[in-house]
């Protein structure tokens, strides 16, 4: 027995101790498995939800962009696309309406437009300043009938338009301010007539002596200020 003194009389106690253990420790493991696995489905649901709430409201945006820029620009037709991460895909773009999509495969979103209702469609960076105002008035306006908001300031927005297509805006932003579903309140300001006719509250700015003044005026008055 003297040649076996150095054996650990203890180790089948600590066998088994290390054996719980190592139970329990994989018995954690099984736990912590599982709760991953139920946390990589709860990112994938999310994740699809995502998605599918990117590609509704772009699909509604993109809706009321061509029906909004056709209220604009009659005989003109405006589009949005989403633009692919890839070189090809961005050359062709979609309307975002493939449901097994994923938002990552985007890299944007494109706008193209055709003023005349024929021929090739255009690039914002190949419009002229006039044209890119009225295509940003398009897309404000169509997110606002995808969510309104209850009130706009505007400074200037008819700067570079036409008389015709200011009238076109003067016209939407009246019918806006009047709808029955989701009116809004809209607070411009302008130096051209078309804005002022449609309008029911007029104010003036006064600079005298390094002080402005803010007056309320009536719409004769207002015509005739902007006239002079």
């Amino acid at each position: 027995l003297k040649k076996y003194s150095h054996v650990n009389k203890k180790a089948l106690d600590q066998f088994m101790s290390f054996n719980e253990q190592r139970e329990t420790l994989l018995e954690r493991k099984r736990e912590i498995d599982d709760a991953y696995s139920s946390i990589e489905d709860l990112i994938d649901v999310l994740d699809k939800r995502k998605d599918e709430a990117i590609f509704r409201t772009f699909k509604g945006v993109a809706g009321f962009f061509s029906e909004v820029f056709r209220e604009l620009v009659p005989t003109g037709e405006g589009k949005m696309i989403l633009v692919g991460a890839d070189t090809d895909q961005s050359n062709n773009g979609t309307d975002g309406g493939d449901e097994e999509s994923n938002v990552d495969t985007y890299s944007g979103v494109q706008i193209k437009v055709n003023f005349r209702g024929e021929g090739d469609s255009y690039l914002m960076q190949q419009l002229s300043g006039g044209q890119k105002a009225l295509v940003a008035l398009a897309f404000i306006f169509a997110i606002q009938r995808v969510d309104p908001a209850p009130f706009y300031l505007f400074d200037e927005i008819d700067q570079a338009l036409d008389s015709s297509h200011r009238a076109a805006v003067a016209a939407l932003i009246h019918r806006q301010a009047h709808s029955k579903d989701s009116p809004a309140q809209f607070i411009t300001s302008t130096f051209r007539p078309e804005l002022v006719n449609i309008a029911d509250k007029f104010y003036g700015i006064g600079y005298q002596n390094k002080i402005s003044n803010v007056y309320s005026m009536a719409k004769e008055e207002s015509l005739d200020f902007i006239s002079n």
